[in-house]
């Protein structure tokens, strides 16, 4: 059961990106991704991981903005992936890739020359 939710996260995740590549157009200077999705055991909710780089107020805005198109993306996945239950999306913010950043950051400030003795 556990590798079926696997594959399933997989398929969600793939269709879900395209749809809403091509279905909704954020603003220039902000790049939105799935990150990760995790549907629950009994495949009525599903959690979406969205990243997004751009600016610290385009991040709310992305997810409003998902929020409203909620509906219409449920119903494309619905058409593209095939399951006894459309899950219910629900949105939120991975700032994962912006917490690694920020760690090999503070590592290259810490790796200072040494004098060689």
């Amino acid at each position: 059961m556990k590798h079926r939710l696997e594959r399933v996260n997989e398929v969600i995740k793939r269709e879900l990106s395209e749809i809403i590549a091509r279905e909704i157009n954020f603003t220039a200077q902000t790049l939105v991704t799935i990150h990760g999705v995790e549907i629950s055991p009994d495949l009525r909710q599903c959690q979406v991981f969205v990243s997004v780089i751009g600016k610290a107020e385009h991040k709310n805005r992305v997810l409003s903005e998902l929020a409203d198109h909620r509906v219409a993306l449920q119903r494309e996945m619905a058409k593209r992936v095939v399951l006894k239950y459309t899950p219910h999306l629900h949105f939120k913010i991975d700032d994962s890739i912006e917490r690694g950043s920020r760690v090999l950051e503070i590592m290259q400030d810490l790796d200072i020359p040494r004098d060689d003795r």
